[in-house]
């Protein structure tokens, strides 16, 4: 494991402040979002017969998306990260690590009108990549030629396992509908009995770009965004998103990096979540792209859920364990209440007995298995949980064996991650 050999960070760049409430972004700043035109200029000729722009074209007065900046991150020091953190305070707190390159604004997912469609829109696959297995509802992808070999150096995992998250963000919902937005995106909304909207985008090839939550009195807190993801539309499966990173270098114990205990522990699970990453932010994540990359995740601390214990080959919780889940679920409420807008990511994992096909339908399954019970018995919003499997790809205790130990779920705060902190409300 890596050692705490880091030096220490220069202290963080000031945040760039937030749109105030109520308020929205300037024309031009918000990615997507045109500015106006100088004095003079012709109009932009629309489309012929209403067509819409192509995947990853912008549409007639948006600019081209620019592509992610070069990335030099750096350890945070041990007195920034251990750093008490007052109640109201987790995104100030982040803001002293995401370091962007550039501001980035936060367009509100309801901006661009949408054409509602039929049925849920069939999900496009990249050129190299291929379904192995359709497990349940959930595809286990492959590179092509890479499944068996292993992937090159740089290269993501060779499976990757694509589940589908709506039926868990849709339980006792009133309503679900699809809409077909330009540039080949789908919007999903979800509308529950209070009048809460559960809003998605995804790109063809089914990457989520925006999610957002929508209150009765439509106020939206953001709760992740992809500024990048019309820079190409086409998601490039063969290459990790971290992998130009440096090796991670920590200045914390690692055990306070990796919380690893036999007994729930409620203040820990707190203080655990509520640190910012380990290492400076400079720019701003998609999902795939943290699910896709160890590298990425590691930029923040995760929790080892050894309170719970799995059969061999099974993803039930037990109705006894349930209560050790209380005090995570405490914690995690108390980070949410604080912070509507936060988002927690929950990994499964397998031992080595079996396939990895069917270990990464397993450990994708463990994982929802718990982000299910988090919301059903503690009432944590399903759309502030997302989860990805991972099979055997991470063994905690090295062994091909049968073993308790690999049978298990990890949390993470990804918030940081995946949205610019600032911004949590698109006003």
């Amino acid at each position: 494991m890596r050692g705490p050999n880091g030096a220490p960070v220069a202290p963080g760049t000031p945040p760039t402040p937030p749109v105030p409430n109520g308020a929205l972004p300037a024309p031009g700043t918000v990615p997507g979002q045109p500015a106006p035109a100088a004095p003079g200029t012709p109009p932009t000729p629309p489309l012929p017969n209403g067509a819409l722009p192509a995947p990853g074209t912008p549409a007639p007065g948006q600019q081209a998306v620019a592509p992610p900046p070069v990335e030099n991150p750096r350890p945070v020091a041990a007195d920034v990260q251990t750093a008490p953190v007052p109640a109201g305070g987790v995104a100030t707190n982040d803001a002293r690590v995401q370091q962007l390159a550039a501001p980035v604004q936060v367009r509100p997912i309801t901006a661009e009108q949408g054409q509602r469609l039929e049925a849920p829109p069939q999900v496009v696959l990249p050129n190299d990549v291929q379904v192995v297995e359709r497990v349940g509802d959930r595809d286990v992808l492959s590179l092509v030629g890479a499944g068996i070999a292993g992937a090159a150096a740089g290269a993501a995992a060779a499976y990757f396992i694509r589940s589908d998250d709506t039926d868990r963000l849709t339980v006792d919902s009133r309503d679900v509908y699809y809409e077909r937005l330009p540039r080949g995106l789908t919007r999903q909304i979800i509308t529950r009995p209070n009048g809460v909207q559960v809003v998605t985008i995804e790109n063809e090839y089914g990457d989520v770009i925006q999610r957002s939550r929508i209150a009765a009195d439509g106020r939206e807190t953001v709760l992740f965004y992809d500024p990048y993801a019309e820079d190409d539309s086409r998601p490039d499966y063969y290459y990790d998103a971290g992998a130009d990173l440096p090796p991670l270098r920590l200045e914390i114990p690692e055990d306070r990096y990796i919380v690893d205990v036999a007994q729930p522990n409620e203040e820990l699970y707190y203080d655990t979540l509520v640190a910012p990453p380990v290492e400076t932010v400079e720019r701003i994540y998609s999902i795939n792209e943290v699910r896709r990359s160890e590298r990425i995740r590691d930029k923040v601390r995760r929790i080892d859920l050894n309170t719970i214990n799995f059969a061999f080959g099974s993803a039930e919780i037990e109705q006894s364990e349930v209560d050790n889940l209380q005090a995570l679920a405490d914690a995690v409420k108390r980070v949410v209440d604080q912070n509507p807008g936060e988002v927690f990511l929950l990994e499964g994992h397998t031992d080595a007995v079996g396939s990895n096909v069917a270990n990464l339908a397993l450990s994708d399954r463990r994982a929802e298995a718990v982000a299910k019970a988090l919301t059903e018995y503690f009432e944590i919003p399903a759309e502030n949980i997302v989860t990805q499997g991972y099979g055997e790809e991470d063994l905690k205790v090295d062994t091909q064996e049968a073993n308790r130990e690999n049978r298990r779920v990890t949390l993470r705060r990804i918030t940081p991650l995946v949205k610019p902190v600032e911004t949590s409300q698109a006003n």
